[in-house]
């Protein structure tokens, strides 16, 4: 079947974003389309229908296709860890550590795999809309790559590369792509893709005549700065970097940047809640006096985050928080960190080790070898909702006998404090629920919307597409992708 490939000039140009919306317009037009990333590098993950774990890019661009979840859609992620290491995840299942020493063998050795999965999914569907990773321009990487090049050549699938011309120099970064890398991989690149314009495109017609007269590539068009992006979750942490800007008559709502951040799209209902300033906080800023709510987030390395926590006197604030009567909401690692302690006994997330929780709940936590990869469903605070856990380690203690959350089966998760103010789960996606986020900022004296948070994912998604069947040739783009299957 046919595949189509954007890579980028750079990391964060927009590759995730036009990905998810090109799967949403084809998929309007009635044709089967799949998304896949052959590596993908990031904390942020979801969980699949067939018990694994993929990055959560590639789980919006399952969602604006249309099609369920898959660990075919993102065979290789590779999770950033604290000492350095990346865990490797192979078809959504933990395989091992990847380091300095062995991360291009590695990575070349999962080359096979990847083409596995790229087989199964091309023959369940029209097209496969590929996404790269970082750029090919980055030729000290070439050797192994399994992202972007490596794989494009191995599979036989065109390539459009996409340049973002609101960082300015998309024309150096495009026609400088193509005078740097090699000339096979060169010849995979059949046209290009101007993201993120401001101002009227007119005002670019000459420079994108340069870029189609130095490349010998076709222009695919010029996509302005579209709204409807900033309603979608993001997997860059770059993009979390907000601070306060003053009284705002909402209610406030912090969030620590924790070092090794991970789901932090579990925030995004909140953002989106009228009433309510969610504010993550910096390193070297401390958390403001005023927040209502603080929301300890997911990490991928519970205890190097516990103890950047303390390094940047976080630990202080949230617990004179919590002395004036402050709400709190920890989420899976945020949740380990609330109790006694974090304890490390294999090395799991590196050296072996212990460390002091923020003491707000009566559990300890002890991290472990099997990772929990789940969908779930159950009610909390007398609401429904969905959600998924994805955590290595168990917390128990005296706390675990009141549950925050009742799962399906009667299973309890987390932990509430008697009085209320103290919240934590392992359920990730639970504020999505509009019934459940309502009755969490019932706490705080905020009325919540109510409203579910994918209904405006997903006409957020509807809204990408059409304004890229505006601006991008989705017809010529269809066209190179079978004519070089045929």
């Amino acid at each position: 079947m046919a595949g189509l490939m954007l890579q980028g000039t750079g990391s964060d140009v927009g590759k995730s974003v036009l990905v998810a919306g090109l799967c949403r317009a084809l998929a309007n037009r009635g044709l089967s389309v799949l998304p896949f990333k052959p590596q993908n590098m990031s904390n942020n993950a979801a969980v699949t229908a067939d018990g694994g774990e993929i990055g959560r890019a590639q789980a919006l661009q399952a969602l604006a296709a249309r099609a369920p979840l898959h660990t075919d859609m993102n065979p290789v992620l590779l999770k950033p860890q604290a000492d350095h290491t990346s865990q490797l995840v192979v078809h959504g299942k933990v395989r091992g550590v990847l380091g300095a020493g062995n991360f291009r063998e590695g990575r070349r050795n999962l080359l096979g795999e990847v083409l596995e999965s790229w087989e199964r999914l091309s023959a369940r569907c029209d097209l496969v809309i590929v996404e790269g990773a970082g750029s090919p321009a980055e030729i000290n990487l070439r050797a192994g790559d399994i992202a972007n090049m490596g794989f494009a050549r191995a599979a036989n699938v065109p390539v459009v590369l996409v340049g973002d011309i609101d960082r300015g120099g998309v024309i150096a970064s495009l026609v400088g792509t193509r005078a740097v890398i090699e000339p096979e991989d060169a010849a995979m690149i059949k046209g290009f893709i101007v993201n993120k314009f401001r101002g009227d495109p007119a005002l670019f017609t000459d420079g994108y005549t340069a870029i189609e007269e130095r490349t010998g590539w076709r222009g695919m068009g010029v996509v302005p700065w579209l709204t409807a992006v900033s309603r979608l979750p993001s997997e860059d942490a770059v993009v979390l970097e907000r601070v306060a800007s003053g009284p705002t008559g909402k209610a406030l709502v912090a969030c620590p940047m924790l070092a090794r951040i991970a789901n932090f799209d579990d925030l995004d209902p909140l953002c989106a809640e009228p009433g309510v300033d969610l504010v993550m906080v910096p390193p070297g800023t401390p958390i403001p006096a005023e927040a209502a709510l603080i929301v300890l987030p997911g990490s991928k390395a519970t205890i190097a985050d516990m103890e950047f926590v303390r390094a940047q006197g976080w630990d202080i604030d949230i617990l004179a928080h919590h002395r004036r009567g402050g709400a709190i909401l920890g989420i899976c690692a945020g949740f380990q960190m609330l109790g006694r302690t974090i304890a490390d006994p294999l090395g799991i997330e590196g050296p072996v080790r212990e460390t002091r929780g923020l003491g707000l709940l009566d559990h300890a936590t002890v991290l472990g070898e099997s990772k929990a990869l789940r969908e779930v469903r159950g009610t909390a605070l007398g609401a429904a909702f969905e959600g998924y856990e994805m955590h290595m380690g168990t917390s128990e203690g005296p706390s675990n006998a009141s549950p925050f959350a009742r799962l399906e089966g009667g299973r309890g998760d987390g932990a509430i404090s008697h009085d209320g103010q103290v919240m934590g789960t392992y359920c990730h996606g639970l504020l999505a629920s509009g019934a459940l986020r309502r009755a969490l900022l019932e706490h705080i004296g905020v009325a919540g919307s109510g409203r579910d948070h994918g209904p405006l994912v997903d006409a957020a998604l509807d809204e990408l597409a059409e304004g890229l069947e505006a601006h991008l040739d989705i017809d010529a783009l269809l066209d190179l992708a079978r004519r070089h299957a045929a």
